[in-house]
């Protein structure tokens, strides 16, 4: 699917993505990575879903946003609570989405100027 969003082109949104890649503005990524406004982490949660950690999700608190929209592939899945404790003790907001959804809710929060990151995580090959 394309996205295009005529806005700020110093911020980082989604332009397109597939089952197997994100564009950030019209950059081709291949793994799961975190997005800011301002950042592009890349080789996070190597390991995929099945395998997230809490140390995963201390680089996310890192990047000291107000809210996480945290997109989990193909279909929306839930991280256990233990692994979302660096979040939910840093008082950081979160939703879980598929990874379609996740990308479309990140592209509206980043242009209003929120304070946002996404965390992506395509489904394993």
């Amino acid at each position: 699917m394309k996205l295009n969003l005529d806005v700020n082109p110093n911020l980082n949104l989604v332009t397109g993505y597939g089952a197997d890649h994100l564009m950030i503005n019209k950059v081709r990524h291949d793994g799961n990575l975190l997005v800011t406004s301002d950042r592009i982490v890349t080789g996070w949660a190597q390991g995929g879903f099945d395998a997230l950690r809490p140390e995963d999700f201390e680089a996310v608190r890192a990047l000291a946003v107000e809210i996480v929209i945290i997109g989990t592939g193909a279909r929306q899945r839930f991280p256990r609570p233990q692994i979302m404790r660096p979040l939910i003790d840093a008082r950081i907001g979160f939703e879980v989405m598929d990874f379609a959804a996740a990308c479309r809710t990140y592209n509206i929060l980043a242009s209003e100027g929120r304070s946002v990151a996404a965390a992506l995580l395509f489904d394993p090959a």
